[in-house]
């Protein structure tokens, strides 16, 4: 599973994995706004994406999001 967040609600993003028992789902972050912007700008936001969803759902790529357990720097 790979969840896709926009920018601005990236940090409800974060407390919804944690409510859910989720906290390290990896996350990529998406331009804001995403709804509305039209049928081409969506095919295009989604070729740019696919390959990066599957190299993170691989584990080829990191997603956007640090896992919970990881220590600060």
């Amino acid at each position: 599973m790979v969840a896709l967040v926009s920018e601005p609600f990236w940090q409800q993003g974060d407390l919804i994995a944690m409510s859910n028992g989720m906290p390290d789902v990896p996350r990529l972050r998406l331009p804001h706004p995403v709804a509305g912007s039209g049928t081409a700008a969506m095919i295009a936001l989604a070729a740019k994406l696919t390959p990066r969803i599957i190299a993170v759902l691989r584990g080829e790529q990191p997603a956007d999001n640090e896992p919970v357990g990881a220590p600060s720097t």
